[in-house]
């Protein structure tokens, strides 16, 4: 199995608002069942489930941000109060004819606690594994939306290449712009 796949969950989250650009994505069941279904983790959802979601994510951006800025204590701090709260209850399984196989949240009382677990799980493992400076926040303004850079040079700096084509166009037309009233400014 591998755990750090799951940190997907927590991107996929943190993604589903952004504060700046006052966008939030989860604010029914039918946004939570959307989001959970992509990662096959959808049972019975309520409004309880989407509030406790909503807060998940508002703890894991957290993470991001304080991954970002550099401040790695801040980081490890939020997500060991998160791996506390949404705790690990792995159980082995052989369902729907698969070969025994390892599930991480078992027996938790609510959807949207276990997708919690495993993600908070699943970023846990990327940050100890890539570091945590590998958490980033996309550097395209007014975007901020979340990633874990898996680049082997750690140069990761946007969440996507329409982000990163969206700055390097801004920056040409900036140095362009620049280059052009510096000549004016001369002649």
């Amino acid at each position: 199995m591998e755990l750090a796949s799951y940190a997907d969950r927590a991107v996929h989250l943190v993604n589903t608002a952004d504060p700046y650009r006052r966008r939030d994505d989860l604010t029914t069941v039918e946004d939570a069942r959307a989001l959970l279904s992509k990662q096959g983790a959808c049972g019975r959802l309520t409004n309880v489930d989407v509030q406790e979601l909503r807060t998940l994510r508002d703890r894991l951006r957290e993470v991001f941000d304080a991954a970002d800025a550099g401040s790695q204590q801040q980081a490890v701090d939020v997500l060991n109060e998160l791996l506390e709260l949404y705790p690990i209850r792995p159980a082995i399984s052989n369902h729907d004819g698969c070969d025994w196989h390892l599930h991480l949240a078992e027996g938790i009382p609510t959807t949207s606690a276990a997708y919690a677990a495993k993600a908070c799980m699943g970023l846990a493992v990327q940050a100890t594994e890539l570091g945590l400076d590998r958490l980033g926040v996309c550097q395209a303004a007014p975007c901020r939306d979340v990633f874990i850079d898996t680049s082997t040079n750690r140069s990761r700096r946007y969440c996507s290449e329409r982000c990163a084509t969206r700055a390097n166009v801004a920056a040409y037309r900036a140095r362009r712009k620049e280059a052009a009233l510096a000549t004016a400014a001369a002649a």
